[in-house]
């Protein structure tokens, strides 16, 4: 379960507006549940599918990946390793998201996504892996979040964690609303996401980016998704 030093920190910084204080004391203290995946490239190949994606469409996606691997006596990462471009399009994965995956691989062979990555600061981190064709903002802070475990990351891109700040606190620069949490803005976000998926803030407010990841090309490297 949360540290309950940190429990104590949030809800303390979470004073100045009580109905946020309200939610998360109904909330209680979250379990931070290891990362689902062992290395920062799976991570990476789940986000970049599920982009954009309702929950449905994901995974009726990922079955058919998994069918495709296990016909081919592989797995979705050996899939994704082989790169057969005709294959992956037939499980619905689109163009521009095969030429992502496929850098994701180049990126993992060519040993930017080792292990030096956890212990560097998330923004450098970040600009690695946002240097990765279709890795964007929000996709380096849920691998940020979810992966590595840093605990200090406001999804500033994300719309479930930014409209459920704003309709707890009445604020619209979140970002600011945030910065009392620090160093524990990861924990916060964790929260929202808990307190949307129990009580709903209206329709509008998916979870996901708030806009597409774009997809650099000139540059170098959030279940599922969120939940993964």
């Amino acid at each position: 379960m949360l540290d309950p030093a940190i429990y104590a920190h949030i809800l303390d910084a979470a004073r100045a507006y009580p109905p946020l204080r309200a939610a998360l004391v109904q909330a209680g203290p979250i379990r931070i549940e290891p990362p689902a995946h062992p290395r920062v490239a799976d991570r990476l190949f789940v986000e970049v599918v599920n982009q954009q994606l309702s929950t449905r469409a994901a995974a009726a996606i990922w079955a058919r990946i998994e069918a495709a691997a296990a016909a081919a006596g592989s797995s979705p990462r050996g899939l994704f390793e082989a790169g057969d471009a005709a294959l992956l399009r037939a499980c619905g994965i689109s163009g521009n998201k095969v030429r992502a995956l496929q850098a994701i691989v180049a990126a993992e062979a060519a040993g930017l996504l080792g292990p030096g990555l956890a212990g560097l600061p998330h923004q450098e981190r970040a600009a690695i892996l946002c240097g990765i064709r279709g890795v964007g903002p929000w996709t380096a802070d849920m691998v940020g979040i979810f992966h590595f475990h840093d605990p200090d990351i406001w999804p500033g891109g994300d719309v479930a964690a930014v409209g459920c700040l704003r309709r707890l606190t009445g604020r619209d620069d979140t970002a600011a609303a945030a910065a009392a949490f620090a160093p524990y803005r990861s924990i916060l976000a964790r929260y929202l996401w808990r307190i949307k998926d129990t009580a709903p803030v209206p329709a509008a407010e998916t979870a996901g980016p708030a806009k597409p990841d774009p997809a650099p090309r000139a540059r170098r490297p959030r279940s599922a998704a969120k939940s993964g």
